[in-house]
């Protein structure tokens, strides 16, 4: 009898779909194990925290300008005739900058002249009249005496009144040669001969350039932390030499329409500078030893910390100002490795650090 081979039973196909399934996804399991095993963490650069001397200034441009300046204008109305100064003429104090067409105003005062003359003739005549009948004495009536005598007297005030207007006229005339009021440089011509010029018109600008300073307007928004007295770095356009200064004055009100507090800054030493250049002015608001970070480090209200290797969201107090470094007030301490920036980090991030 022939020997009859059993073949095994064929497995069935849900068998084999599920070891396929199965070697497929510890193939996937191993490859996200290695790439996660052989990834590195982002860089980072991280700087340690250290007190040091911290110096808070506020930056704001200034221009020019002199302590003391003084508007040339008339005190009557006419035509300017001539202009004796050009803009940087140094001029004493009563040199003649200009004259005014006075031949009306002569006119007046040869007339209040005239008068004057006939008044004091009226004068004599009257003090002659009294001698007479004073000297006849009881020849003369009592009440012709006193006529003459009121005559006389009225004359007498006469005079006086045409003596008034005569030098009232002569006051006026002398107002059509334009003086200068005080010695200085001219910093302005503002008209021209054969221009009508009156009692609102700036010939001239006069001013002292041997004592300038800087004036300026600081933002509302600091309004609070300037003051005088605060020391003061001054860099003038285009000199590479700084100077130093001190503010002076602060304005009690702020600018509605410009919102800012104007400032005035003097300098230690005088300087040559010409009126309206452009000066960079360092205000030092604050001196004082504390930690730093650059602004790009802050996140909202929290900086992060570099603990073992990892990104830690740390809540700080800072003193913010228009800088790159802020003074902070809380939050951190001496050795903190701060990651200098925050952009794309979130909190618990594996972050490797610069250089290693």
């Amino acid at each position: 009898m022939p020997n009859h081979v059993r073949s095994p039973p064929d497995r069935p196909r849900w068998h084999r779909l599920g070891a396929l399934a199965l070697a497929a996804a510890l193939c996937v399991g191993l490859a996200l194990w290695w790439q996660l095993r052989t990834a590195r963490p982002p860089v980072g650069t991280v700087e340690t925290m250290t007190p040091g001397l911290v110096t808070r200034v506020l930056a704001v441009n200034g221009k020019i300008a002199p302590r003391e300046s003084v508007a040339i204008r008339a005190a009557v109305g006419a035509v300017a005739l001539s202009l004796n100064a050009e803009a940087g003429d140094v001029v004493q104090a009563g040199a003649v900058l200009a004259t005014l067409d006075d031949r009306h105003q002569a006119a007046v005062l040869r007339q209040a002249e005239a008068a004057l003359a006939q008044a004091m003739i009226l004068q004599a005549q009257a003090a002659a009249e009294f001698g007479r009948n004073r000297d006849l004495g009881a020849q003369v009536p009592r009440v012709t005496l006193d006529d003459a005598r009121r005559s006389l007297e009225g004359a007498a005030q006469e005079v006086a009144r045409c003596e008034a207007l005569r030098d009232q006229a002569r006051i006026s005339l002398d107002d059509y040669t334009i003086r200068a009021s005080r010695a200085g440089t001219v910093l302005t011509r503002a008209v021209d001969p054969g221009q009508r010029v009156d009692a609102t018109t700036t010939l001239y600008t006069l001013a002292d350039l041997s004592r300038l300073r800087v004036e300026t307007d600081v933002d509302e928004t600091y309004a609070l932390q300037i003051a005088p007295g605060q020391r003061v770095r001054l860099l003038l356009l285009g000199s590479a030499e700084t100077r130093m200064g001190t503010v002076e004055t602060v304005a009690p009100k702020v600018d509605p329409d410009t919102g800012g507090l104007a400032v005035k800054i003097g300098f230690d030493a005088p300087i040559r500078a010409p009126v309206g250049l452009t000066v960079t002015a360092n205000v030092v608001i604050d001196s004082r030893s504390a930690l730093t970070v650059p602004r790009t480090a802050l996140a909202g209200g929290a900086v992060f910390v570099l603990r073992a290797g990892r990104a830690v969201a740390t809540p700080v107090s800072v003193i913010d100002w228009p800088a790159e470094r802020l003074i902070v007030t809380a939050g951190l301490a001496p050795g903190d490795r701060v990651i200098t920036d925050s952009t794309g980090l979130h909190d618990g991030q594996f972050l490797r650090e610069e250089g290693k």
